[in-house]
């Protein structure tokens, strides 16, 4: 099984693939499933800002594209150049909060190496979900 380290690292080389020239903040993520698979993302922006895509959601959705669900995930990691460890924005946790373990590890790591361990839980602790429809 892959490490945390190890996880952290693709997240941070994922990084490269961000297209973040409005903000000049590249984002990456990367999700480990259970089965030994990773699924990468990066922020995409957009000059009509509401069409850009975050690297944690990229990540899931790559994923799930692939045929990976909620279940079969095992650990996160989002990557970014910031002073603490990345926080996700409210668009990730909702989604984080739906499409991945509420319990399951998700580390937030800078580029200094700094590294946060949380779940989706800690993330949205009141989440909107399909029971609040």
């Amino acid at each position: 099984m892959m490490t945390k380290e190890e996880l952290l690292k693709l997240a941070i080389a994922a990084r490269t693939h961000s297209y973040s020239v409005y903000s000049h903040f590249a984002v990456g993520a990367a999700i480990l499933t259970k089965d030994g698979q990773v699924f990468e993302g990066a922020n995409v922006e957009n000059s009509s800002y509401p069409c850009s895509m975050c690297a944690e959601r990229n990540a899931l959705y790559n994923a799930y594209m692939h045929g990976y669900h909620r279940d079969d995930f095992a650990m996160m990691a989002v990557a970014a150049d910031t002073a603490e460890p990345v926080s996700p924005c409210g668009m990730c946790r909702q989604v984080i909060s739906e499409l991945y373990p509420k319990d399951k590890p998700i580390l937030l790591t800078n580029l200094k190496g700094d590294v946060k361990e949380t779940n989706a839980q800690e993330l949205l602790p009141f989440a909107f979900d399909g029971s609040d429809l």
